[in-house]
């Protein structure tokens, strides 16, 4: 018994001391935390002056001028094809942490309906940013005074409503936003006279140019025409009702079309970043997301703080896809 009592003994002392070391050796095993030690390239999958670049040089900003990080950015736009171009890029190169990028709804809906080979599952999400809800204006003088008016018309006769939207193409959160308040009336989403064009601007621009009865474009493109009243919003995509500027505009689910469609923009870095790298950007970002720069940007814009982490984000892009899959395969547009 005593010499089994000694051994016993002497394992506790050799725990107690490999208890002790362990932090040490853990340390020493993880090294120092991970940080950007040369140059990196934050990526947009389109060009200068779009939604994605004026979002990503609003974080570059603050990242620099609040100094919530030492590395050297530098913007790289890669436009072309609906992001399939700029998401491409992004997974040629090493994911190290030294490459970086943006997107919104667009590369996910383009992969669901076939026009881009990368979908969520073929990047490493950093973090969600945003929120930011698709409006419907008309010039004060047509035909179509409210949400109602226009679906009435919708549900008549789609054709009878001549529409620009911005994105410049199919399968966007503006068509996906008007085909779905089309077929929540019943009406052939098939008869819709929709013009796409390359940006809200131009899309807005048709609308005050008499080209078109309606504008579907990003809520915050149409602020400046709508406060100068050149335009009035009739309904948005929101969940709810957004405050300021918005505050009176109904959304289509108080008008009785289910409608919500947002136009989410996501930080991501390429597929197999490893998670030294992935936490150091959705830290910053976190960082970015605080400070009354970006809390005044999304108030201006009428947009909708909605942060999310990198795991976070992937289980929020994975309940996206299911969602826009639905909905898409209901307009026709995915199998």
């Amino acid at each position: 018994m005593k010499q089994r009592y000694r051994f016993t003994s002497s394992l506790a002392r050799v725990v107690a001391i490999v208890a002790v070391l362990m932090p040490f050796a853990a340390g020493a095993a993880a090294g120092p935390e991970w940080k950007p030690d040369k140059r990196v390239e934050l990526i947009v999958p389109s060009g200068a002056g779009g939604g994605n670049d004026r979002i990503a040089r609003i974080v570059h900003k603050t990242m620099q001028d609040q100094r919530l990080t030492d590395a050297v950015i530098t913007i790289v736009n890669k436009p072309g094809a609906g992001q399939v171009v700029g998401m491409a890029y992004l997974n040629q190169q090493p994911p190290d942490g030294h490459h970086i990028g943006i997107a919104s709804v667009s590369f996910m809906t383009n992969y669901i309906t076939g026009r881009s080979p990368i979908g969520h599952n073929d990047i490493a999400p950093l973090a969600l940013l945003f929120a930011e809800y698709v409006g419907f204006a008309v010039k004060p003088d047509t035909k179509i005074k409210t949400g109602k008016d226009l679906l009435a018309a919708l549900k008549a006769d789609p054709a009878s409503v001549s529409v620009s939207m911005s994105g410049g193409g199919a399968g966007n959160h503006n068509h996906l936003a008007l085909g779905t308040v089309t077929s929540a009336v019943g009406g052939d989403i098939r008869k819709l006279k929709a013009v796409a064009y390359p940006s809200g601007r131009d899309a807005m621009m048709a609308l005050l140019g008499g080209h078109v009865d309606l504008a579907v474009a990003p809520a915050a493109t149409l602020l400046p025409q709508i406060q100068s009243g050149q335009l009035r919003m009739i309904a948005i995509t929101a969940p709810k009702r957004l405050e300021g500027a918005f505050a009176q505009v109904p959304t289509w689910r108080e008008l009785g079309a289910a409608a919500v469609v947002s136009n989410w923009r996501v930080m991501i870095a390429p597929r197999g970043t490893l998670s030294q790298p992935i936490a150091y950007w959705e830290n910053v970002l976190a960082r970015v997301v605080e400070t009354d720069d970006w809390k005044k940007m999304l108030e201006d814009d009428v947009l909708t703080g909605h942060f999310l982490k990198s795991a976070e984000t992937r289980a929020y892009l994975n309940a996206q896809y299911e969602e826009l899959k639905g909905l898409l395969t209901a307009l026709g547009m995915a199998k």
